[in-house]
């Protein structure tokens, strides 16, 4: 007797089709072996699967020989997604599930020992294949249904496998998922730039890579308030459309951070790792089973990285590719993944380790041998890749009891009709502002990366005052954000 279902394997974010082959022969002696390059948590599927048929009350084939074969068989397969699939095979081959059953669907969870159906990460991911595949159902855990349901599949979300043999059988309609919040809703959560009192030009520069998708660093004593401007970013930024919102909703199904139930994330993303981060941590990895990092995890979004110093030279220096490409690609033996990794990097760090340069309230112990190898971890060419360095100075007292600040949907509307002016009709710069930026090149250590910089920040300064050109007040603000060595100072 032999029974096949579909499911899907997820190499990176792209799904792989998998037919699961349920052959069961009599005889004497009962055995069940899954062959087709499955991992460990896969092999482990043969007790779960078992004892999941007999709590759901149906029948375990015995004394039987069982044999489950995942194609293609040159392919590996991780995690514990196939356990449904498998019962569902072994049911269909044993005559438990009516002839056809299965057709037009596909399978994706892991079953526990009592039978229940639990989510595992890349349901949506699974979900679109099982659309490429022309595949009309998913059967899934019932938390999965509403992120199965963005892929335009018919999500089936059960909770036991006996609810999934009702349905197939005919005995069973699972409840529509429940909609997925607004919009609009999940910009409640985001801290609002109202609360940052003082520190205007730390402001400033906020709107400025907000409008133009800038690299920002901010330097400056403890206590000044560069990780709450950071964390207000993402409520500066417009929504992300449909095709960004599940390009990102994708990386985070996969990584297994989508809230169930959540619909597609349209807020930009904002990831903040620990400093202890590792490469494959940050960058994307890990062993045998690739996944993606922080780095892709904020894509579309914003990565800050707070205490910037302190992070491990390599993976500073890994971002550097992504930065550039906005891509991570991971290399192994026997599998290669790419995923997107288009960010706004954010950095914060003090102006020596003790942390009391630029305090005019604290004093600094550190020499300058100890001051220098403290920036000598920043390499320049990483440095070079902030189009934004600022100088945060402890605010005075009168800023702090001052009155409250512009909100940050007044910020918003202005940086959204920046964006429409930066992709409609970019202003030109004029033959005095080219001076000005040729002159600098001369004068500064600019890089030719740098002088490109330095013209795209000039270009979002002249869009946000709704300038038909780059004229030379653009450019000079632009340049006033632009050397790092001076924050020393």
């Amino acid at each position: 007797m032999l029974a096949r279902t579909v499911t899907h394997a997820l190499v990176g974010l792209e799904p792989r089709r998998v037919e699961v082959e349920a052959h069961i022969q009599q005889g004497k002696l009962s055995a069940f072996a899954i062959v087709g390059l499955a991992d460990r948590a896969c092999q482990e599927a043969k007790a779960r699967v078992r004892s999941s048929v007999l709590a759901a009350e149906l029948v375990w084939p015995s004394p039987c020989r069982i044999t489950i074969n995942l194609a293609p068989a040159s392919l590996r397969k991780e995690g514990s997604g196939f356990d449904l699939p498998i019962a569902l095979a072994v049911l269909a081959a044993s005559a438990q599930l009516p002839e056809g059953a299965l057709e037009g669907h596909a399978a994706f969870g892991e079953l526990g020992l009592d039978g229940r159906l639990r989510p595992v990460p890349g349901a949506l991911v699974a979900a679109e294949g099982a659309r490429r595949a022309g595949l009309a159902h998913l059967v899934c855990a019932a938390e999965s249904a509403p992120e199965v349901a963005l892929a335009g599949v018919d999500p089936v979300g059960v909770r036991h496998l006996g609810e999934a043999v009702a349905y197939l059988r005919g005995e069973h309609e699972p409840p529509e998922p429940a909609p997925p919040a607004d919009d609009f809703e999940a910009l409640a959560g985001v801290p609002d730039l109202a609360d940052v009192r003082g520190q205007e030009r730390a402001r400033r520069a906020l709107e400025i890579a907000a409008a133009g998708v800038h690299n920002l660093l901010l330097a400056g004593p403890p206590g000044t308030g560069k990780t709450m401007l950071a964390r207000r970013l993402p409520g500066l930024l417009p929504l992300l459309d449909d095709e960004a919102s599940l390009e990102v909703s994708r990386i985070h199904s996969v990584a297994a951070v989508l809230p169930p139930g959540a619909g597609l994330v349209r807020v930009p993303p904002f990831r903040a790792p620990h400093h202890s981060t590792s490469v494959a941590g940050l960058i994307g990895g890990g062993g045998a089973s690739v996944r993606p990092g922080e780095a892709s995890l904020a894509h579309r979004g914003v990565l800050f990285l707070d205490e910037l110093p302190e992070f491990q030279r390599p993976a500073l220096e890994a971002l550097r590719q992504p930065l550039e490409d906005g891509v991570v690609s991971v290399s192994r033996v026997a599998t290669r993944a790419v995923f997107p990794a288009r960010f706004q990097l954010i950095g914060a760090m003090n102006l020596c380790p003790c942390g009391g340069r630029g305090d005019s309230a604290a004093s600094c112990a550190c020499s300058p041998e100890r001051v220098q190898r403290y920036r000598e971890r920043l390499s320049r060419a990483l440095l070079d890749r902030f189009d934004l360095v600022l100088a945060v100075p402890r605010p005075r007292g009168h800023e702090l009891a001052g009155p409250e600040a512009e909100r940050s949907g007044e910020v918003r509307e202005r940086v959204l009709a920046a964006r429409v002016r930066l992709r409609e009709r970019p202003a030109t710069r004029t033959a005095s502002a080219d001076a000005l930026l040729t002159r600098a090149v001369e004068r500064l250590p600019l890089s030719g990366r740098g002088r490109a910089r330095v013209a795209r920040v000039a270009s979002s300064v002249a869009a946000l005052a709704g300038a038909d050109h780059v004229e030379p007040e653009h450019v000079a603000e632009a340049l006033s954000y632009r050397p790092p060595v001076e924050l020393a100072a």
